[in-house]
């Protein structure tokens, strides 16, 4: 032991892995799967609720979660279990290691950053064995690498002050999904429910008997709107509408460069940073790690995942960056950009795009003869405008409050390093454990 009280153990002696807990077969438990841990987040939430046969993964409330196969956890995916208030346990994907804190060795929250530093991480991807592809961390790996641990207050110091810079992003991320489903529930009901025609037809009813009450609705938002339904080959539109395409919308744009060119002044967002079907949510790496082309795309371009699975990633980019080519960058030939962004990530896009997919070991999208042509209701400019105008001040704070968590983010990634190794010690842990209690 070094006399400031910091002491050398194997990692998986200074915290517990995979540690047992108790589920009975047969029960149904909270389920985490391997695509909802988001690397831009410190926790993950259950994805489902299903019955435990026996095998994967179990976990605890604040347990941590690192993937242990390729490339999951070189993308980062070590996350939290944020259980729910009815159950404490879960299970999840067998792809899963669980890191627990060591009962009066190591803070649960302190091991979670000890798991997420690079010297841990970096350690695991180097340890990984197995064929080219579906590589894995073997378990025992974990015995060889020697980790330094501080005492117990201090731990709970560095957790707080990293937990702290963690909050503020989650409380921006969550910030950003209610504004996004204000957005979304603004676009629902002007273009896929027609609430103000509807609301003008005559004495409140319209074909198919559906009624609503004229007053809900401001006169400036009527009087963009027709008074009545028509037919269609999509069905009933608005009166003044057409059918149009996808492509009447958004420019495939292609604008490619080599890994070699690529600079950190143009931030790397490989798709798995962007969070699902969340517009305007999306993590940038400061390091890139494609071996293939990548794609530049501009700030205002929207990014969607063109391989299974990540069809179901969509965002507006809040900045000039570049992306590897399993992503489509979308282009809008309009200025109503708030609108488009929402045409492309509703589900009737993911669901067209996951239908018409090619491939079979892993399914493609395709732009040109598909995406592309993808009929959709095309409402009158007027009425894109003013959409956009309502909505873009909320997707300019949303864009605001990405950039705050990059920068947010890059600050405890560099304090982290330099916290877990004692580069920068923390001298007053009491007072600072005490503000975080």
């Amino acid at each position: 032991m070094a006399d400031n009280g910091w002491v050398t153990l194997p990692f998986d002696q200074a915290v517990l892995v995979n540690p047992p807990v108790r589920l009975e077969r047969g029960e149904v438990y909270p389920f985490v799967d391997m695509q909802a841990v988001d690397p831009g987040s410190r926790s993950v939430g259950p994805s489902e609720l299903r019955e435990f046969k026996g095998g994967g993964s179990r976990f605890m409330n604040g347990d941590t979660l690192m993937a242990r196969i390729t490339p999951c956890l070189e993308n980062g995916k070590i996350a939290r279990y944020a259980a729910s208030k009815a159950e404490e346990v879960g299970h999840g994907s067998t792809e899963f290691i669980v890191i627990r804190g060591r009962p009066n060795v190591t803070d649960n929250g302190f091991a979670y950053y000890l798991t997420k530093w690079d010297g841990v991480r970096q350690y695991c991807i180097s340890q990984m064995t197995g064929s080219s592809g579906r590589q894995r961390v073997p378990t025992s790996a974990l015995s060889h690498r020697e980790v330094t641990i501080p005492p117990l207050k201090e731990q709970e110091a560095i957790a707080c002050i990293l937990g702290t810079l963690d909050d503020k992003i989650e409380l921006n991320r969550q910030l950003n999904r209610t504004l996004e489903d204000i957005a979304r529930a603004i676009f629902k009901s002007w273009f896929v429910d027609f609430d103000p025609v509807r609301a003008k037809c005559r004495g409140g009813f319209c074909r198919g008997g559906f009624r609503t009450r004229p007053y809900q609705w401001p006169q400036h938002i009527l009087d963009l709107f027709p008074d009545r339904l028509v037919d269609s080959e999509l069905g009933e539109i608005p009166e003044g509408w057409e059918v149009g395409t996808l492509g009447d919308l958004v420019d495939y744009v292609v604008d490619r460069i080599q890994p070699s060119d690529f600079t950190k002044s143009h931030p790397y967002v490989p798709i798995e940073c962007i969070e699902t079907r969340s517009v305007c949510l999306i993590n940038s790496q400061s390091g890139c790690n494609a071996k293939s082309s990548l794609v530049q795309f501009r700030k205002g371009d929207i990014l969607f995942g063109a391989m299974r699975p990540y069809f179901h990633k969509v965002c507006i980019a809040p900045f000039d960056g570049t992306t590897r080519s399993t992503a489509f960058v979308l282009r809008p030939v309009a200025t109503e950009l708030a609108y488009t962004a929402f045409v492309v990530s509703r589900d009737e896009t993911i669901n067209y795009a996951t239908a018409h997919s090619e491939g079979s070991t892993i399914p493609y999208a395709k732009w040109s003869g598909s995406l592309q042509n993808m009929n959709i209701v095309l409402p009158m400019q007027n009425v894109r405008e003013a959409y956009h105008r309502s909505i873009w001040p909320l997707i300019e704070r949303m864009m605001a409050n990405v950039l705050a968590n990059n920068l947010l983010a890059a600050l405890r990634d560099a304090l982290l390093p330099k916290l877990i190794s004692g580069e920068l010690r923390v001298p007053d842990a009491e007072r600072i454990v005490g503000r975080c209690v």
